[in-house]
């Protein structure tokens, strides 16, 4: 008999009641150190008392209201983001799928009005995660996610990625964007070189393509950049963005340059819940922590101490760990042993983490993260990698 939850995910045997920081806690009490953060959606950890007063002071005078009028706050958040990013306008939605959709629109229209409907197909890359609907899971291209969900949807054109040489190559008269995630998380913590990122921006200029950053799970300061696409100093014409800008709020946005945006004119796209009053202030509340001097140098700094920290683990565990990959605080451990047997032995250890492809554990925790949270998560690593070498002895 199926559940009245459908059953579409392998969840773990455990449920939480509360948070605190950069901690989860069940209902008997037991503490986990949460360096999964909602799959990087927590990025202040949970219940942060800013983000905790803004949305009881809105949730006390407007729930929504719907897109049919204006929104202050959803004005205010949208200048923020222009003041602060490449964008010169910001569609708001509820979901990463939903930003990607929204981008993938905006390019189609872009390419209608200028008076080439024929443009509409996208290269994607190998190993990319866009997201679970029909179209997004074509994007992403894995036959994981592909399986049962024939036909695939048509318009996109992958590639190994970081091969440029191999992007160039697959450029048609029916291109139209380039989609990739500067560091991809699901495929395992795999970040594009400043190079390939750069070449990128350098192939859509050459060709009259739109290049679309995927920047939902490494965007909103994961890596110790507001953005990723910063290290390289490029910029997109499109971005998607969304989990950790709510800060666990369902919030996502589309944000785009002037030349992309006007291509999405009234009625061409629209969303009821997107940009309502009380993800708006939430959104604001995030950005002004994320925005204030000196947070995401901090974030860099306790990055490079985890970061540094792994590297001793893997040193001492080759038979369990082969490596560390990422940036800032969205790292992976590319294990030897199955990675999720490590999931689990931390887990035990009250420890929460990521799966990734490429056989990785993510480590996601929120950006607030301190000195001794990076001293207890390496101790818990320390201790479950120790665990597991004597257990394949």
């Amino acid at each position: 008999m199926i559940p009245a939850v459908m059953p579409t995910y392998g969840r773990m045997d455990v449920a939480f009641e509360r948070g605190e920081g950069a901690y989860l806690y069940t209902a008997d009490g037991r503490r986990y150190l949460d360096f999964g953060a909602g799959i990087a959606v927590a990025s202040l950890g949970h219940c942060h008392p800013h983000l905790v007063a803004a949305l009881r002071q809105q949730a006390e005078s407007l729930w929504h209201c719907s897109n049919l009028y204006h929104i202050p706050e959803q004005q205010r958040l949208a200048q923020r983001l222009v003041n602060a990013t490449f964008a010169d306008s910001v569609f708001f939605c509820n979901s990463g799928a939903e930003a990607i959709e929204c981008g993938l629109k905006m390019v189609r229209r872009y390419h209608h009005l200028a008076g080439n409907p024929e443009r509409y197909r996208v290269i994607t890359v190998a190993g990319a995660f866009h997201g679970r609907t029909l179209s997004t899971i074509a994007a992403g291209g894995s036959p994981k996610y592909l399986d049962g969900f024939a036909p695939v949807v048509d318009g996109f054109d992958q590639v190994p990625f970081g091969n440029l040489n191999e992007v160039r190559a697959a450029i048609t008269p029916e291109t139209a964007a380039i989609l990739i995630e500067p560091i991809q998380g699901e495929g395992g913590i795999h970040p594009a070189t400043t190079d390939f990122l750069r070449g990128l921006r350098a192939a859509a200029d050459e060709f009259g393509l739109l290049l679309f950053l995927d920047e939902v799970q490494c965007g909103v300061g994961r890596t110790g950049r507001l953005f990723a696409h910063e290290w390289a100093e490029i910029t997109p014409d499109i971005m998607a963005v969304a989990k950790g800008i709510g800060g666990g709020f369902p919030m996502g946005a589309c944000l785009a340059t002037e030349t992309a945006a006007q291509a999405l004119t009234a009625g061409s796209h629209g969303t009821t819940f997107g940009g309502n009053p009380l993800a708006m202030a939430v959104g604001n509340a995030v950005l002004d922590v994320v925005l204030e001097d000196g947070f995401l140098e901090q974030v860099r700094a306790i990055g490079a101490e985890l970061h540094k920290g792994l590297d001793d683990l893997v040193a001492r565990h080759p038979g369990v760990l082969a490596g560390v990959r990422g940036t800032g605080l969205m790292l992976g451990l590319k294990c030897v042993v199955e990675n999720t047997a490590l999931l689990a032995r931390l887990f035990d250890n009250g420890m929460l983490t990521v799966p990734a492809g490429d056989n990785v554990v993510r480590l996601l925790p929120p950006l607030v993260l301190g000195d001794g949270h990076v001293r207890e998560a390496l101790e818990i690593l320390d201790n479950s990698c120790a665990a597991l070498a004597e257990k394949a002895a």
